[in-house]
This record gives structure tokens, C-alpha cells and sequence, in this order.
């Protein structure tokens, strides 16, 4: 009976090592943690809240990209990307707590209505929505839903005494991720991409298209600011500049072995002149179509080192449609460095990376960023230095100007003042605007902020409790009528035109026109070591 008893009690301590030799003993530990916590803890328990937050914390002790997306944030997560949502197609604001069109997107159900920029929505489906201290959240709510649905408001119209009554029939609207395409001049033309979505694509050959119409030799492609998106299209874009077999990107990882990506012989600008804009918020994706430009010698990176992201993210579906987006593999400029910048000292300290970069000096002085000669690599054509680990490092440092906005102008542009002094100044003006400014050549000739109008945002300003100076006057005085000028023209024309009014104060951009209109100081880059 004593043997017996040896040979069940060995059998027994056996067990565990069997089962954990099939099963994996983290998961196991995990799902035991678990269901006793379920099972005896004093209190009752909220087992779908422990699961996300084990989740978040199991994530971020991976790297900084990997994230869960829970199933309510997944749809909004994607919108931007995939481009485009379903709803009634306006560009809105709340003025003086009433819901005002400020433009309807071309191509969109409101639009094809006539519901016109400047119109009042008071109710919406038969719910007064004036006057009840509406915010941006409600109005989003009420006015998206399902393509196909019909939503009807009530409309004031200026001149009007009725009501204009709109059913909608909701459609799918699209998100523009080209904010500006424009020739500069009789050569040189200008894009602006503010992220690498599914649309991207079509809405730059669009673009492109007309400034091949109108005679474009030189291209600078404004990445500033633009933070990512699809690998594909960023593979893509920098396909259009890059010729047949070149190569773009590799990816490669420990579970996902190396993949090149490699240009066409598809593209559309091989042979002109090509300046790329970069700072400090171009990440990822521009980091890979600037790479490549610059690995490739094919054109000139002008600004401020990129972010720093060369990790590339899967979505993974979980079972109650929320997501994770795990890092699978880094991703490689063709000259083989990964720009990733470390994230050894945790969460925090890689979330204050500017900051450090401000503090540093790096954004005054390109001579206070230093990189290991181990992350030293070679461009593939004129074998210039670039360096690896911690962005793109652009071939003409642009300083970040923190002289040129005054604090005054900072508080009036925090607390919306500008914005909402041109809304109200489009809303009484802008019939006649449109009949003195035919077109946007015009309008960029002759318009002035008056002293009436700035007479008007300074007694706005007064009425917020913001308090200033003369001084603080005569040192904004050029921001706000610059601003107050762009937004007018983004009114009565489009994003584009906005642009063309900011875009000459840019230190990046005008050293951009002086390097593509000067041939031998745009050739000389190339040679540098």
C-alpha cells in the first residue's frame, strides 16, 4: 500500500509539469489571476475592465507604438485614415451658441442642397439646437449617422424672415488629407500632405495633374507636421519621385523576415528639382518617404529632425471588435539605417522627447544634435554621412523662430478670438467680398486688414479679459492681419488658398524657393560629406 501510495503522489507532482509543458504559463498564470479574482475576491468584480487595463500595462512595457484601441475607438481611430464618414458633409463652428456652417464640403449632400457658408442651423430634427449651450460633441452626434438616413434641419439665412427647411439624406464625406496644392511660381509648384491615408494617393495625382498643367519643373512636398499612416501609401508617394528599382524601405523584424519595397517605373516627377519639408512632427511615414529621398541623393530635405518612429504596427482584431496594434518589425531607409529613436528609458522620457530636444538647444542649432558614429550610414548614390536612430537630420537645418509670435497673438489664437472675429466679419461681409474679389490672385494683391477690423479683434479681446499693451498690438499686428487674411480666404476659396497667404512668413519655405531657384547651390547639397 506504501508503494501505492509513492507511485500516486509522484504521478500527482507530475501533473502541473504536463499540463504547463502544453500549456503557455504566462496565459496560464494570467487566466488563474483571473478567476480567482472573479471567483473569491471581497467585492464584486468588473472583469472586462481588469482585462483592458492588464492589456494597456502588458503593451507598454513593449514599446511606445504598441496600444490597444478599445471597440468604441476603433471606428473613430479609422476614420481619418480610411477617409471619409458618414454624415451630411458641412465644416461647422458654434457662434454665439448657435451651430454655424462655416463651408459645406464640396461633393457632400449639403452642398448639392444649397445650404450655403455662413447659414444658421436651428433645429435639428424638430430639436431647437440654438441657444442651449450646444457643444462641438452634440453636434457631431445629431448630424452623423448611418449612409442613407435622413436628418432635416431648420436653416436662418441672412435676409431671410423663414426658416429653410433641409432633409438630408446622410452620405459618406470625404476626409482630404491633400490640404494644399499650388504653383508658386511659373516653375515651382507646392503640395502639403497632412497624413498618408487610403485617399492620398488619388488626391495627389489629382493634384499633380493640374500642376503639370500649368508648367511645374520643381516640386516642394510640405511634410511638416504630418504624422503618418499607411506604409502603403508612403511606399507609394516616394515611388512617384524614385526611378525603376530603387529602393524605398525594407521591413524586417523577428517574427517577419526582411521585405524590400522597391519604386515602378510609374512615377510622375523622376526628373525635377524635389525639395522635401520636415520638423519635429513629421513622423513614420514621412520619415520613410524623406528617407528615401534622401538616401536615394533624389532630393533636398529641408527643417527641423523628424520625430523618430521606424517601428511598424499590425492591427490585430480581438474578439469583442476592439483592436491591438502590435510593432512587428522596424523599418529600414535604403541606406540601411532604422531612425527609431530609443526608448530605453521608458514611457515617460520618450513622451518628452521635444521637450528634452527644446531644452537641449536642438531646435535653435543643428550643431546641438550629435549622433554615435555607430549609427553613421552612407547615401547610395554620392555617399554622403546620414546617421540612423533619432529621425531624419535634414541636409539645411531651418531653426524653430521663437521670436515671431507675440504672447498676445498666442492667447487670442488659444482662446479662438481671431477665429471667431473673421467668422462673424465673413458672415456680414461676404457678398460683397465675392464681388470685389473674383478670384484669389485678387484678393492676394489687394486685400488689407483695415484698423476698423483690428479696432473690432482688440475690443474682443478686451471682452475675453485678455490684457495687453500697445506694444503687444504693434508686435502682433503682423500675425493677426496674416491670420485674419488666410482664414477670409479659406472662406471664400479653399485650404489652398489659405496656404498661399501663410506660407511666405516660413523661414523652411522660403529657403526651399532660394534652393530650387538657385541650381548650383540646390547641386552643391549632393556634395557634401
Amino acid at each position: 500500500m506504501t508503494k501505492i501510495k509513492s507511485i500516486i503522489f509522484s504521478v500527482v507532482l507530475l501533473i502541473p509539469t504536463i499540463v504547463f509543458s502544453q500549456l503557455d504559463l504566462p496565459t496560464y498564470k494570467f487566466g488563474r489571476v483571473l478567476s480567482l479574482a472573479n471567483s473569491y475576491y471581497v467585492d464584486s468584480v468588473n472583469t472586462d475592465k481588469l482585462v483592458e487595463t492588464a492589456i494597456v500595462a502588458m503593451l507598454k512595457e513593449l514599446d511606445p507604438h504598441s496600444v490597444y484601441i478599445s471597440k468604441e475607438e476603433v471606428a473613430k481611430m479609422n476614420e481619418p485614415l480610411e477617409g471619409s464618414f458618414d454624415g451630411v458633409g458641412i465644416q461647422f463652428n458654434i457662434l454665439d451658441d448657435t451651430l454655424l456652417v462655416v463651408n459645406p464640403i464640396p461633393g457632400g449632400p449639403s452642398e448639392k442642397l444649397g445650404i450655403r457658408a455662413g447659414d444658421r442651423i436651428i433645429f435639428i430634427d424638430d430639436t431647437l439646437v440654438a441657444g442651449i449651450g450646444l457643444k462641438n460633441s452634440d453636434v457631431v452626434k445629431k448630424l452623423r449617422g448611418k449612409k442613407g438616413t435622413i436628418v432635416t434641419v431648420k436653416i436662418k439665412r441672412n435676409g431671410l424672415k423663414e426658416l429653410l427647411e433641409f432633409p438630408i439624406t446622410r452620405d459618406k464625406i470625404p476626409i482630404y488629407s491633400l490640404d494644399a496644392s499650388y504653383m508658386i511660381d511659373n516653375e515651382i509648384g507646392y503640395m502639403k500632405l497632412n497624413r498618408f491615408a487610403a485617399t492620398s494617393m488619388g488626391e495627389f495625382y489629382k493634384a499633380f495633374a493640374k500642376l503639370k498643367e500649368q508648367g511645374v519643373k520643381s516640386l516642394i512636398l510640405d511634410l511638416r507636421g504630418n504624422g503618418g499612416g499607411y506604409l502603403r501609401t508612403a511606399v507609394n508617394l516616394a515611388d512617384q519621385f524614385l526611378t525603376e528599382n530603387k529602393m524605398i524601405v525594407y521591413t524586417e523584424g523577428l517574427h517577419n523576415p526582411r521585405y524590400e519595397e522597391h519604386a515602378t517605373k510609374n512615377g510622375v516627377f523622376l526628373e525635377g528639382k524635389l525639395v522635401v519639408l520636415v520638423d519635429e512632427g513629421s513622423a513614420s511615414a514621412s520619415e520613410i518617404v524623406s528617407g528615401a529621398i534622401q538616401d536615394q541623393d533624389r532630393g533636398v530635405i529641408i527643417g527641423r529632425r523628424t520625430f523618430g518612429k521606424g517601428l511598424v504596427q499590425r492591427p490585430y482584431m480581438l474578439p469583442d471588435n476592439s483592436m491591438i496594434r502590435l510593432t512587428v518589425a522596424h523599418y529600414y531607409n535604403p541606406s540601411g539605417r532604422c531612425i527609431q529613436k530609443s526608448y530605453a528609458k521608458g514611457e515617460k522620457d520618450y513622451a518628452e522627447d521635444l521637450i528634452h530636444r527644446y531644452n537641449n538647444g536642438e531646435l535653435l542649432n543643428a550643431d546641438s544634435i550629435h549622433f554615435p558614429d555607430s549609427l553613421k550610414h552612407q547615401t547610395l548614390k554620392y555617399k554622403r554621412t546620414v546617421y540612423g536612430g533619432g529621425g531624419i537630420m535634414p541636409d539645411i537645418f531651418i531653426p524653430i523662430d521663437t521670436n515671431r509670435v507675440s504672447s498676445f497673438y498666442g492667447k487670442m489664437v488659444r482662446k479662438g478670438i481671431i477665429y471667431q472675429f473673421t467668422l462673424n466679419y465673413m458672415d456680414d461681409n461676404r457678398a460683397a467680398l465675392k464681388k470685389k474679389y473674383p478670384n484669389f490672385n485678387t484678393f492676394n494683391k489687394s486685400f488689407e486688414v483695415t484698423e476698423a477690423m483690428l479696432s473690432e479683434l482688440y475690443a474682443r479681446a478686451e471682452k475675453a479679459k485678455i490684457e495687453f499693451t500697445f506694444k503687444d498690438k504693434e508686435d502682433a499686428l503682423k500675425d493677426n492681419s496674416k491670420l485674419i487674411k488666410a482664414l477670409i480666404a479659406r472662406d471664400l476659396w479653399d485650404m489652398s488658398e489659405y496656404f498661399q497667404v501663410v506660407n511666405p512668413e516660413s523661414k523652411a519655405y522660403q529657403k526651399a524657393i532660394e534652393v530650387l531657384h538657385d541650381s548650383k547651390m540646390y547641386n552643391n547639397i549632393f556634395k557634401k560629406k
